[in-house]
């Protein structure tokens, strides 16, 4: 019982620190020309503090910001193959993996991500769980594809492709593309709800939506 005692009140004592340090490293100095998430000066525990927790107790405005860095990324030709590969259903989508994608990226979409980051991680380690139905989230998102299919010619095709080649890649990137475009138009809540969605999921059951 005091072991058990102990743990809880160094974890109490975890988040808050975990909250600064990594902000601390989201946050460049004024001085810098390259926004980063600098992962050399994020202790362990921070990192693994970047997990379902965090987005689930981010408000929608925080996850908004995230959603809105994406959708401004995969507008664009030149960035937006480096982020579709973050959202295939079997990627990984943790703190590291956006490092990857990010230091592709060109100066404006770093700034997005990382006040992004910093923004989650400021109000998701210390915040209170927000509501969240995965089954509302994935209604969503069906519907979002079922308004992509009438808009673009291929959206299926593309989000039904599953092969690793460049041709299945560049159909699918080309739909989720399309489907972060709706997705930009509906309610904050709704948009939010599929954003956690596809942070923690990818495009997995957004093509069934005809089911």
């Amino acid at each position: 019982m005091t072991s058990l005692t102990s743990r809880r009140r160094g974890a109490r004592r975890l988040v808050p620190a975990c909250a600064f340090t990594l902000c601390m490293a989201l946050v460049p100095p004024a001085s810098a020309q390259r926004y980063e998430v600098d992962l050399s000066q994020i202790d362990p525990a921070a990192v693994m503090q970047l997990g379902d927790g965090v987005l689930l107790r981010a408000p929608d405005a925080s996850i908004d910001r995230l959603f809105k860095a994406v959708h401004a990324s995969s507008r664009s030709d030149t960035e937006s193959a480096a982020l579709c590969a973050l959202f295939e259903p079997e990627a990984a989508r943790d703190v590291v993996a956006f490092q990857r994608v990010v230091d592709r990226l060109g100066d404006d979409s770093r700034a997005r991500f990382a006040n992004a980051f910093t923004d989650i991680a400021l109000n998701g380690l210390q915040g209170e769980l927000q509501p969240y139905d995965p089954a509302h989230a994935q209604q969503v998102l069906r519907q979002a594809a079922v308004s992509a299919t009438f808009l673009h010619e291929g959206f299926m095709l593309g989000m039904a492709s599953d092969g690793a080649d460049e041709a299945s890649r560049q159909a699918r990137c080309r739909s989720f593309r399309w489907l972060v475009g709706v997705l930009d138009s509906v309610p904050l809540a709704d948009r939010a709800a599929a954003t956690r969605w596809l942070r923690r999921e990818g495009l997995t059951l957004v093509g069934d939506s005809g089911r």
